[in-house]
């Protein structure tokens, strides 16, 4: 029986609310680390529910920690589950309910663990590792807190092969959306060049880009798609310096992931090119130029996850946010007006992904 039996779970409405709220005060940060100890195994993967609800509970409130990359406003990897966290927060019925505590800007893995520890040790229900590159960490700590939850992703390990029964893992097909973005851009580029800037070639990073180059290849067989990674997550110089490089070369259309992108949006916006973003909505950067983004809904993953804790289950579920589960979802900007058979285009493609008889990767 787990800590949660004396609860009270009713069901609520699951309608998605705005995120809102201040996080935690964050645990000190250094300099970034470039790649994960750990590499996730492939496992059986679960699309979280579409209807899934968000327990209300009584008595105390669920308690759930976060580690993150970056900040919870970074418009991209790390403000996708913050934002998450807080509306079903919002669902639950506010902080009597539920409590976040937030480590933002861990570059470091170091300070990273030791973050991911306290929280353990501070009774939190579940510890969330954002960031492959904290898998060694979270892994070592689900041992010795086998009573504690634990999550990561992008990953699909879920510790099982190892024993361990208290991890979730969580991962996006980040490719149907860049698929979609793709079929987009190959639309609306007249010269035939696309830019991207990425950060490095792993994990939904680059499955992004593999599909958004399918999607362009798709639709625009002879266009180019030129890619530069700066080798970092966090690098706002270095992605507006590879935006700038894109440009000189003949790109007028450009994507990118991370939260670097930041600084590529800038240069996008001074010179007038459209922008394709993924993880979250980044139209407020450059309102009239960011055509759609990918956007990660992680609520009812987070959702799940509170439900199996209450119910005694603390891991050994792997998600994967898809487009027909409503996981991810192409997020129009209402300021720019996008031609109708791009649009079309789009909504082709949206609808074979959701089918299965497009393939988003090569």
């Amino acid at each position: 029986m787990t800590r949660f039996s004396r609860f009270f779970l009713g069901v609520i409405s699951a309608a998605a609310l705005a995120a809102c709220g201040a996080p935690a005060a964050s645990a000190p940060t250094s300099a970034p680390a470039a790649t994960s100890a750990v590499t996730a195994a492939p496992a059986e993967t679960t699309a979280p529910a579409a209807e899934a609800t968000a327990p209300a509970a009584s008595g105390e409130p669920f308690k759930v920690a976060i580690v993150m990359p970056s900040s919870t406003t970074d418009l991209a990897w790390s403000q996708s589950m913050y934002d998450a966290l807080v509306a079903v927060q919002q669902e639950m019925g506010g902080e009597s309910a539920m409590q976040i505590s937030v480590s933002e800007n861990m570059f470091n893995v170091t300070d990273a663990a030791a973050a991911l520890r306290d929280y353990a040790s501070a009774g939190n229900d579940l510890v969330i590792a954002h960031g492959t590159q904290y898998g060694t960490s979270l892994f070592d700590l689900a041992k010795e807190f086998p009573e504690t939850s634990f999550a990561w992703g992008t990953a699909t390990d879920t510790g099982a092969d190892k024993g361990l029964a208290n991890i979730f893992a969580y991962n996006a097909k980040a490719e149907e959306g860049g698929y979609v973005n793709g079929v987009l851009a190959a639309s609306l580029s007249k010269a035939g060049k696309i830019g991207v800037i990425g950060p490095v070639e792993a994990g939904d990073a680059k499955t992004y880009i593999d599909g958004f180059e399918k999607g362009v290849k798709d639709t625009k067989p002879d266009a180019t798609v030129a890619k530069i990674y700066t080798g970092g997550f966090g690098d706002t110089a270095k992605a507006a310096e590879a935006a700038t490089t894109q440009i000189a070369a003949g790109a007028d259309v450009l994507t990118g992931s991370a939260q670097q992108v930041v600084g590529a949006i800038g240069v996008a916006k001074d010179k007038g090119i459209p922008w394709f973003g993924t993880q979250s909505d980044q139209s407020s950067l450059a309102p009239s130029l960011v055509v759609a983004t990918q956007v990660y809904d992680w609520k009812a993953v987070v959702k799940d996850m509170i439900a199996k804790i209450h119910a005694g289950t603390l891991g050994g579920t792997a998600y994967n946010l898809e487009l027909k589960d409503g996981g991810l979802k192409i997020v129009y900007n209402s300021g720019f007006t996008l031609p109708a058979e791009a649009k079309a285009a789009a909504d082709k493609a949206i609808a074979g992904l959701t089918d299965g008889s497009i393939k988003p990767l090569p």
